[in-house]
């Protein structure tokens, strides 16, 4: 078992997000895990990530902590508050965005495969 504390914890800056700070707080250099990695992002008013058509073949779970984000899909525009949260499966675009006046904290799990 591997603890880390959040004090321990560095920000790192994340491709093509803006107004967001990033913890990456479990992964394979983190502590070792070889399936996912875990993270925690702070989206300030306005803040979010530009449409990623990436279509990466990775999983992501977005799940929200404090605040809402909006997620879009090519389709659909999801509102994410306290408590809620996404499956991002594999291939799948997405756009982020805080349209509020308060910070938006999400606890992000993503696949390495």
């Amino acid at each position: 078992m591997i603890k880390r504390m959040l004090k321990d914890v560095k920000p790192y800056n994340a491709p093509l997000h803006f107004d967001m700070k990033a913890m990456k707080l479990h992964g394979t250099e983190e502590t070792g895990a070889t399936k996912f990695w875990m993270g925690m992002s702070h989206f300030l008013p306005g803040g979010g990530a530009e449409w990623a058509y990436d279509e990466s073949p990775t999983e992501k779970i977005y799940f929200v902590l404090e605040g809402e984000i909006i997620v879009k899909s090519k389709d659909e525009e999801f509102v994410l508050k306290k408590g809620d949260s996404i499956f991002i499966g594999p291939n799948e675009g997405r756009s982020m965005i805080n349209r509020t006046n308060e910070v938006a904290t999400c606890l992000v799990t993503i696949s390495y495969e």
